[in-house]
């Protein structure tokens, strides 16, 4: 069986329409979507299906985190492969790296599903390049969703 990251949040007071909208719009990806440790910064920007955008992800301390595209830098393309609004997000993702084990397409899908006042989102990977460590990256992923939840409820 294929490996499968996984990450799953409840965001309250912030119903479907409004965490997809933070999942397509270049400013809210750029504030939120970094894990602890990095931020974010969006080259180009295409929020359309077959779209996409490419996002430099610089670590703030690149001691001891060595970056897939250069000593303090991830790069990623990712491709919206579908979207529906207030459902579904469906990412394709390929990091510019030199090394092998960073190579392949990851597909990342934000599934999002009311939850009373509020948005369940869950988050899974599928293709994930073996470089990139499982119990790493799921990590990543709840910090990425604590970062949406913070910047969509109120006094975040």
């Amino acid at each position: 069986m294929s490996r499968v990251d996984r990450g799953n949040r409840t965001i309250g007071a912030a119903p479907p329409a409004a965490v997809y909208g933070a999942l397509v719009d270049r400013a809210a990806l750029e504030a939120w979507l970094p894990p602890d440790g990095m931020r974010g910064r969006i080259e180009r920007w295409d929020p359309r299906p077959g779209g996409g955008f490419r996002m430099v992800l610089t670590y703030l301390d690149p001691a001891g985190n060595p970056g897939k595209t250069s000593d303090a830098t991830d790069v990623v393309d990712v491709g919206f492969a579908e979207l529906v609004p207030a459902r579904r997000v469906t990412q394709t993702a390929v990091f510019q790296a030199d090394d092998p084990a960073y190579a392949g397409t990851m597909t990342m899908t934000w599934q999002l599903t009311a939850a009373g006042d509020g948005t369940e989102v869950t988050v899974t990977a599928t293709g994930v390049p073996p470089g990139i460590d499982q119990a790493a990256h799921e990590e990543g992923i709840a910090s990425s969703l604590a970062h949406l939840a913070a910047y969509l409820e109120p006094g975040g």
